[in-house]
């Protein structure tokens, strides 16, 4: 049996209270104190995440930027140096390889974050369509990855990083080589919460004083650590896309809803550009929607979906909201059933339940 991976910050994960699971090759932790608790406390308050098990690979070279923009659906031309997009690998086909945050680190370099479980994959897939004048180089054991996320996130943050106004940091903006506390960081306004925060990438050596200086500096604004579990249930509750159920080689961007990262109009022809066109002037046969039961019951990831006879689709994630207290779920369905308000029954043990189309996301955050 393969030994799971493990972060740098896997030896705090005991004294945190952390029950860990094996995702995607690492041994990563699900909860800390609780799925519910560390949801609510993103919410409300603030929550630290250690999401190191992401991989990281630099992009450099003079043809940096075609490559760019030859094997990615966004378009990269108006991309400044400090600025992040998130795009995605396609398949000739339309399918994805993976979707990503691609951050442009100087005017021939940039910094791709890629999924755990996918970090090999996409390594191989982008040196296997490598051009010249460009180097692939996979950083991912260069780094650690900590989200800090929620209502809060800025005011702790701030109170380490005294150097850097953090308001200077817009969204999908970051700075590189931020002082936190001694620790030199590249500090980005993203997330995967559906809150406001940051996402800090640091040195290895660095990390565990970082974790508990985080900690430590937000105790007052009831920060919490927090596991991959309360991330998916954020994630979800936001309706952002989950690779291996919203994406997938299967599953196209446009079928995802993430036509704004798909540049079908950019010069470039990237790979799986033609697939896409052709689907956008056809029409998506096929969409991700909500749904929220009516009937009593939880709609879960493989689910099928009906509509009268006809099984028209299958839920990608659900699960019970958190935040809204609802039994709420994505599917995937036949565009032809896809129009909110529509009652459609999913097959749940064997029974079909009632539920209906809503809007997503589920949950959006109030801006202040």
């Amino acid at each position: 049996m393969t030994e799971l991976k493990k972060t740098p910050l896997y030896p705090l994960y005991k004294e945190f209270g952390a029950k860990t699971i094996d995702f995607g090759g690492w041994d990563m932790p699900v909860q800390f104190s609780g799925i519910k608790e560390e949801h609510e406390a993103v919410r409300k308050n603030a929550g630290i995440f250690d999401v190191s098990h992401m991989g990281e690979i630099i992009v450099k070279g003079k043809k940096s930027l075609d490559f760019l923009q030859k094997i990615m659906t966004n378009d990269f031309s108006k991309l400044k140096v400090g600025g992040a997009l998130y795009t995605a690998l396609c398949y000739e086909n339309g399918g994805v390889v993976d979707d990503l945050l691609v951050y442009k680190l100087g005017e021939e370099e940039y910094f791709l974050v890629v999924n755990a479980a996918n970090t090999e994959k996409d390594y191989d897939w982008i040196t296997d369509h490598a051009i010249d004048d460009v180097s692939v180089e996979n950083v991912s054991d260069q780094y650690v990855l900590i989200a800090i996320q929620g209502p809060n996130a800025q005011s702790i943050l701030q109170k380490i990083s005294k150097d850097t106004d953090l308001d200077d940091i817009g969204f999908f903006k970051f700075k590189q080589d931020v002082d936190l506390d001694g620790a030199r960081a590249l500090v980005s306004r993203t997330g995967y919460t559906g809150e406001g925060g940051f996402e800090i990438y640091c040195r290895p050596d660095d990390a565990e004083k970082l974790w508990r200086t985080l900690l430590e500096n937000g105790k007052e604004e009831g920060i919490k650590p927090c596991g991959l579990g309360a991330r998916d249930t954020l994630r979800f509750e936001a309706a952002l896309p989950l690779y291996g159920q919203e994406l997938s080689p299967e599953i196209t961007p446009l079928e995802a809803g993430l036509g704004f990262a798909v540049k079908l109009n950019k010069e470039a022809d990237f790979i799986g550009k033609d697939a896409l066109k052709q689907q956008k002037e056809q029409g998506v046969e096929r969409k991700i929607v909500g749904v929220e039961m009516i009937d009593r019951g939880i709609p879960r990831t493989g689910y099928k979906v009906f509509s009268g006879d006809n099984e028209i689709g299958y839920v990608t994630s659900g699960t019970q909201s958190p935040t809204l207290k609802k039994n709420i779920g994505l599917v995937l369905i036949s565009s032809d059933y896809n129009e909110e308000g529509n009652e459609v029954e999913i097959e749940v043990r064997k029974k079909r339940l009632k539920a209906k189309i809503i809007q997503t996301p589920f949950y959006k955050r109030l801006k202040k």
